[in-house]
């Protein structure tokens, strides 16, 4: 087995260095421009509220600039050297992933020291996170508060819930990052797993063992010594609900699960009247607005690229035309995209007679789609078009022979089984310039395009 580990493929250990890395500078500067944002936000509140109650107000903010520099610097210089724990939700992969490099560390295998300080700093970075989210919350709570308390309005925190919320989601995202390995990082766990040292090793250190404190026999028989077993435990239920007043063990068992089910929905009742409230910490996050889903997602993941194609019949001025379009889309929102693109203008000759491959024009195009309903998008936008043949590059220089189109009409989404072809764009447009051009253009084109992200 100690061969195994030592042929462990370096790119792999490169590889989770370099995305924990990434990962560690992106939450950092995230995390900082939210402080900062959210610490102007109170001091503009704070000038606003010292006009009405002066002394209130500095018991309100006391404290509060300091406390967030104090999580900035934290922030800064945390490395994972204080040996804090991971809070929230258990991180599986992440914790099996860390597992792996501090035993291919103790194995001193080349790299995995590297990466193995990389995912520590990476726990720590999230423990402080959701520290500062926490912070962020009970600050919003608190000037809450006293805003009800002194009949003001609570719209002044609307920045607030809007920066809360979205630093929220971005934490989020930025932990389910490590809920979805790339096949590099599975082939990496897929090798250690097969190890038996690994999986031992694992059993004292990884942060499930330490936080349940599992003994050196888990997983024997010698280890399940002195536990209760799963019918002695049924059977001590039994006899407690008996004892309550029910004359059999089957009436007590029943009147147990009704109790049970009341308490759940009484639960359920009060995790209802907090969310309404969104106060608290965790991860009760209730907008008052209507969040962008694509607020916290970086540029390159909101961009959409695509192709097109239309073709106009032949008349007495144009041949038999194709256009072939290009475009890359930027997600505004879930609903509106907004884009730029390119196109080229193949000539086909006039019928099946006289076919004749030439270079007809180009085009430059922008637009606008707003989603209508379902599948159904409302598209825009305006485009110039060269619609004189062309051979050499020289020649689209002439502005003259530059065309408007102004486009209106309604683009449906089709979704195909075809992994390439899966997002189906079919538009029906208007140009409404056509009118204007002489000769006439065709008013209506028909475009069959794909998108991709």
């Amino acid at each position: 087995m100690a061969g195994k580990v030592l042929q462990f493929p370096s790119r792999l250990l490169g590889r989770i260095q370099s995305k924990a890395s990434s990962l560690n500078d992106r939450l950092t500067r995230q995390t900082e421009r939210y402080l900062l944002q959210m610490q102007q936000r109170e001091e503009r509140l704070r000038k606003k509220l010292a006009a009405i109650d002066s002394a209130g107000v500095q018991r309100l903010f006391a404290g509060s600039e300091a406390r967030y520099q104090a999580l900035a610097r934290q922030l800064l210089s945390d490395t994972g050297g204080r040996g804090q724990a991971y809070s929230g939700i258990y991180p599986a992969y992440l914790d099996s992933l860390q597992g792996g490099m501090r035993y291919l560390k103790q194995e001193n295998i080349a790299g995995a020291a590297a990466a193995n300080s990389e995912l520590q700093t990476l726990q720590s970075k999230l423990a402080d996170a959701d520290e500062v989210k926490t912070f962020l919350q009970q600050r919003k709570h608190q000037i809450g508060q006293y805003l009800v308390q002194h009949g003001l309005s609570t719209g002044l925190l609307g920045g607030m819930n809007k920066e809360i919320y979205y630093y929220s989601q971005q934490l989020r995202e930025y932990k389910e990052m490590w809920n979805d390995p790339d096949k590099m990082e599975r082939q990496a766990m897929t090798l250690l797993n097969r190890l038996p040292e690994f999986q031992g090793f694992m059993k004292h250190h990884s942060l499930l063992a330490g936080l349940f404190d599992l003994p050196g026999s888990y997983g024997t028989p010698q280890g399940l010594t002195g536990l209760q077993t799963k019918d002695q435990v049924a059977a001590l239920i039994q006899g407690q609900a008996g004892t309550s007043g029910a004359t059999d063990g089957g009436a007590g068992m029943a009147a147990l699960q009704g109790k049970l089910q009341s308490a759940e929905s009484q639960l359920d009742s009060y995790k209802s009247k907090l969310s309404t409230l969104g106060a608290g910490n965790g991860d009760v996050d209730m907008p008052n607005f209507k969040p962008n889903d694509q607020h916290t997602k970086a540029f390159w993941q909101r961009l959409e690229y695509g192709t097109d194609f239309q073709t106009t019949r032949t008349n007495s001025y144009f041949p038999t035309v194709t256009d072939f379009g290009l475009s890359l889309g930027y997600k505004l929102g879930h609903n509106n995209v907004i884009g730029i693109g390119a196109s080229y203008k193949l000539g086909w000759g006039n019928g099946i007679q006289h076919i004749a491959v030439s270079s007809q024009g180009a085009g430059l195009r922008s637009f606008l789609q707003i989603k209508i309903k379902g599948s159904f998008w409302a598209t825009g936008g305006l485009e110039y078009n060269y619609t004189t043949p062309f051979t050499s590059y020289q020649q689209l220089k002439q502005l003259q022979y530059w065309t408007k189109s102004g486009l209106i009409g309604v683009t449906k989404t089709v979704s195909m089984k075809n992994r390439l072809l899966k997002k189906t764009m079919v538009s029906l447009l208007w140009d409404f310039l056509s009118y204007q051009q002489r000769p006439q253009t065709q008013p209506l084109l028909f475009r069959i395009g794909y998108v991709w992200r």
